[in-house]
């Protein structure tokens, strides 16, 4: 599928619960939001009364700070009030479910919760139950929907458009809700996707969604138009899936001798955090070819974009 052009479309989803529900116009027109809110974040003062009156609830049942903290300074500047609940803060500790909790935070009149939470799903069951709107912040290994949306911002806006490149994403996929959402992402807007890292972190299965899956990851890189990063996600997964730090950097770190196989227009990128000398040299990490710190500032204008679209839903 190509990319399509911006639309007149009206958004009509309550809540944003991953990428593979969305039709490619539907990521189009977040993006063209997001594309007017990220002027907001040059002006002097750097709000929009675009929710004012609005709850907006941080949900966080998993640790998080640039997800939290990106949502959080979106709504300020979206004039929204913002309250921020962890699992450690909240009655979850007590035994209560997190259904009751999300009803007890709809009877205060939060209008938007953004959740993060270890099990695949919990933003779907939420979405099933309450009238507020639900804004998956990563759930389990499942999907991180605003992070594949921050990063296809970043590539639009580098590239031009999406259709037609490249891009290579390298690590830990089997484990990776980030991976998900990009791979559903980037083929619904026509880029070819191939994924790199060892076989137990990226089995043949993920050929079944369309994308390349190779071992060899210095063959792929010299047509790469994108390289995406991932942390080895060390919380997810048992040691036999790991083949040991020494080992990955030799066969799949992105070292200052292996990045002489890059385009010098390919774009280095990283969700973060970043594990420097790991899966990415740090002189690459601060390199010329990185847009590691354009995907947070982009990160802000996409989650204005979707707060103001599922919030105006909301209404």
């Amino acid at each position: 599928m190509t990319e399509p052009g911006k639309s007149e479309m009206r958004w009509q989803r309550k809540d944003l619960l991953g990428i593979r529900e969305l039709s490619a116009e539907e990521i189009v027109f977040i993006l063209d939001t997001a594309e007017a809110f990220k002027e907001v974040g040059t002006r002097e003062i750097k709000k929009v009364p675009a929710l004012r009156g609005k709850t907006l609830v941080n949900f966080f049942v998993e640790p998080s700070t640039r997800t939290r903290t990106s949502f959080e300074i979106a709504a300020i500047r979206l004039s929204a009030d913002v309250i921020n609940i962890s699992a450690g803060s909240s009655s979850l500790t007590k035994g209560e479910t997190l259904k009751d909790t999300a009803k007890i935070l709809e009877a205060n009149h939060a209008d938007l919760i953004v959740l993060r939470h270890s099990s695949a799903g919990a933003p779907q069951f939420l979405a099933e139950r309450l009238t507020s709107s639900i804004i998956n912040a990563g759930d389990g290994a499942h999907e991180h929907p605003t992070q594949a949306l921050l990063d296809l911002y970043t590539i639009r806006q580098r590239k031009g458009a999406v259709a037609g490149l490249h891009v290579v994403i390298i690590g830990d996929i089997l484990f990776s809700r980030v991976a998900r959402s990009n791979i559903f992402a980037l083929l619904k807007l026509g880029a070819r996707v191939t994924l790199v890292g060892p076989s137990t972190l990226v089995p043949r299965e993920f050929e079944k969604l369309g994308v390349a899956v190779s071992y060899d990851i210095d063959e792929v890189l010299p047509s790469a138009d994108v390289v995406n990063l991932l942390r080895i996600q060390h919380e997810r997964q048992r040691k036999e899936y790991f083949p040991g730090i020494g080992e990955y950097i030799r066969l799949f770190g992105l070292t200052k001798e292996r990045a002489k196989l890059l385009k010098p227009d390919c774009l280095i990128m990283h969700p973060g955090p970043i594990n420097r000398g790991v899966e990415l040299d740090s002189d690459l990490a601060d390199g010329a070819q990185s847009v590691i710190l354009e995907q947070v500032t982009n990160g802000l204008a996409v989650r204005m974009a979707v707060l103001y679209l599922c919030g105006g839903i909301s209404a």
